[in-house]
């Protein structure tokens, strides 16, 4: 008898709200598995061999992650298209988007960790017609109320809504991750974009520096064939040389005009005039890379950090598989105030209220929610693979670019090297078809010589150039 007693006459709305609040604060864990990031499927340290620099400390050097690009990149006009880039590219632009979106979804699913209250006031009047009525006699019916309460609050006991909570959240963090890779490639690939035209323009200049000196030759042997002294086959393969030559103004003043419509997609407007570059060895070198990183610096890559957000979702996506197991405890729960007539539903005796605990406990679902944690599981396992994949990919792309670092040095000695001696064979053998001793043969072959070697030059520095800007990059140059 005392229990029914105490049962019908209730909690009351205070103890209601303690009991409530008692509940929540139990379900303070969630069944998730332990996170410990996994071991590097990689070397401790950078490859070594021939192609390779030996890697020296260098005290007081920053590490890349903290060596902001407006300090890798001292060219000011490159800086500012860099800076241009940063705020009109619209990929860049998308990725910022990505992360309010994720921003918005982590709130959408940590809400629920929390009560939703909800106030609502209800008028019905209602008319039942004689027929229907218990009188025998049409009647009106009135009834109003005002309330303020909660609906269906899941009290988070095995740490579901605080999994799905958790899963949202490195979502965001993989997206902010994601921006941040987004615009340190952005800056790469802008440099990369400036210095190629720069070499373009350089090779163009060339081009045209080449046209004048065959174009004179042309004119002194045909001079020479009209007073009988050089021959008709002289002639025309001195036409040769100056005819290649337009083909390469043509072709370079193309790829001129596509490297600033890449640039100017780069960019994501209109490039401003003293922006442009001018020939390649105007530009200085770049921030020197520190050297003797461990491949530990891989784990501060945003790509690679991304992928193990993405990773400690998939293990709090368990927990939620996990606590679909066990029972689902929710309150509806109310306060206020009704009446049968407006005019009383504020008075005294006019209050209300409601508790309806609900549980659910899951008894026969043919397997679903078995299958559905193993598929936690199995998406946690291939997120590892991404992630291990991911490590795996930038060590490679660090090893290329340390390879091309520890030879791109003597190839641009020796091809600098290759431009004087060419330089000097064509002088002397010019020098002795003006004599008479050597045939012209001689002096195209060292003209055609000459023109590939200065072109190889300036290929190879561009490479050089490129390369620094790659090992910022793959190395996780910092992007602010």
């Amino acid at each position: 008898m005392e229990l029914k007693r105490r049962v019908k006459q209730g909690p009351g709305p205070r103890g209601a709200a303690v009991a409530l609040v008692a509940l929540a604060l139990s379900g303070c864990g969630t069944l998730a598995p332990k996170y410990t990031r996994p071991e590097a499927p990689i070397p401790a340290t950078w490859p070594s061999g021939p192609a390779y620099q030996e890697q020296k400390e260098q005290p007081g050097k920053p590490p890349v992650a903290a060596l902001s690009w407006r300090d890798f990149f001292n060219n000011e006009k490159l800086r500012g298209l860099i800076t241009l880039a940063l705020e009109n590219n619209r990929d860049l632009r998308e990725a910022a988007l990505n992360i309010e979106r994720a921003r918005a979804i982590y709130r959408i699913q940590r809400a629920p960790l929390f009560p939703f209250v909800n106030a609502s006031g209800v008028g019905n009047v209602q008319r039942v017609p004689a027929d229907l009525s218990s009188t025998r006699e049409a009647d009106t019916f009135e009834q109003y109320s005002a309330t303020v309460g909660l609906t269906s609050y899941e009290l988070d006991f095995f740490g579901r809504v605080r999994s799905l909570r958790n899963q949202a959240l490195q979502q965001f963090f993989a997206t902010e991750e994601a921006r941040r890779s987004a615009q340190i490639s952005l800056v790469a690939e802008v440099a990369q974009s400036w210095l190629t035209l720069a070499a373009d323009r350089e090779l163009l200049g060339l081009a045209q520096e080449t046209l004048k000196s065959h174009q004179a030759t042309y004119d002194l042997t045909k001079r020479r064939f009209d007073v009988g002294v050089a021959s008709a086959l002289d002639v025309r393969q001195a036409q040769t040389t100056v005819e290649s030559a337009k083909v390469d103004i043509a072709r370079y003043t193309g790829l001129v005009a596509q490297d600033e419509n890449a640039l100017r997609l780069l960019v994501g407007a209109s490039l401003p005039p003293d922006s442009l570059p001018g020939a390649l060895t105007s530009v200085t070198d770049l921030e020197e890379i520190p050297a003797g990183l461990p491949s530990e610096v891989l784990q501060c890559r945003p790509d690679i950090l991304a992928a193990e957000h993405q990773l400690e979702g998939a293990y709090a996506n368990i927990g939620a598989a996990r606590a679909a197991f066990f029972p689902r405890i929710a309150l509806t729960a109310n306060a206020g105030v009704a009446s049968s007539e407006l005019e009383g539903l504020f008075e005294s005796g006019s209050g209300t209220w409601l508790f309806a605990p609900r549980i659910d406990l899951p008894i026969f679902n043919a397997g679903s929610l078995r299958a559905q944690l193993k598929v936690s599981q199995v998406d946690r396992d291939i997120f590892l693979s991404r992630y291990e994949r991911a490590i795996q990919s930038a060590f490679r792309e660090v090893a290329d670019a340390l390879a091309q670092q520890g030879t791109i040095g003597n190839q641009m000695a020796a091809q600098q090297a290759l431009v004087d001696a060419t330089t000097e064979a064509y002088k002397l053998s010019e020098a002795r078809f003006t004599k008479g001793i050597e045939s012209f043969l001689t002096v195209l072959d060292s003209q055609r010589a000459l023109y590939s070697a200065q072109q190889n030059l300036i290929t190879i520095r561009l490479l050089r150039l490129t390369n620094e800007v790659t090992l910022y990059r793959v190395l996780g140059g910092g992007a602010a």
